[in-house]
């Protein structure tokens, strides 16, 4: 199945001092959507940003955001979320009882229902429940803090994921989130990715413009590879 490939820059690895303006120059390099995340300090042991700041940021700027919910109970938060501005939501598989009532709840609410797995969950936590998903993540470092090294076996998964849906004939987005840059994303999108999360990958170099065009290229000219 074909999926159209997305280059998401995670705001984690911004500049918060200017997060609005970092975010235009994103959007201004071509970036396809906004990765937001949300940490509680309880399900990852890191507090990130909230409510308040994609509020603000849905002001700014007219990308998709894709509020990554890397938080226990998140059934509490989904609706805040989306009333805040947010047109796609990640929560994940481990802290999430019910899946199909959980893309019910979001599609309900207008958003994209997304879930993740980490990187020790295994990919069956999530793939029984593809057909209610309009996107299901990898994260291909511990979920928590930016700036990780890729991990390697990350790219496994992504090939189970991309065969089982493509099995099924569904046209589900497969993102991946951790340690994507310039070095390793044609290698991502040849193992099934199509939605590229990346932040000190791209807001670690002085060219947004650059660095998106860069990796466009790159993905453009990959083929995804049994």
């Amino acid at each position: 199945m074909n999926r159209q490939d997305k280059i998401a820059p995670s705001i984690l690895s911004a500049d918060f001092a200017r997060l609005g303006d970092e975010v235009a120059r994103v959007e201004r390099a071509g970036a396809d959507m906004i990765h937001f995340d949300v940490m509680d300090g309880h399900f990852v042991p890191n507090i990130s940003i909230g409510v308040p700041v994609l509020e603000s940021l849905r002001k700014v700027t007219k990308l998709p955001l894709d509020a990554h919910l890397m938080i226990e109970n998140p059934e509490r938060y989904v609706e805040v979320f989306v009333k805040a501005g947010a047109n796609s939501v990640s929560v994940h598989a481990e802290v999430c009882n019910d899946i199909p009532a959980m893309a019910k709840r979001l599609h309900d609410l207008g958003a994209r229902a997304s879930i993740g797995i980490n990187p020790e969950t295994d990919v069956q936590r999530v793939l029984p429940f593809a057909e209610h998903l309009d996107m299901i993540l990898i994260m291909s470092v511990h979920p928590g803090f930016g700036g990780q090294e890729f991990i390697p076996e990350a790219f496994e998964k992504l090939r189970a994921v991309r065969r089982e849906l493509d099995r099924r004939g569904l046209k589900v987005d497969i993102e991946i989130d951790g340690g994507v840059k310039l070095a390793n994303i044609a290698d991502v999108k040849a193992a099934g990715a199509n939605v590229f999360v990346s932040g000190s990958g791209i807001f670690g170099y002085p060219d947004y413009t650059k660095i998106v065009d860069e990796m466009r290229e790159l993905i453009a000219h990959t083929p995804v590879r049994d």
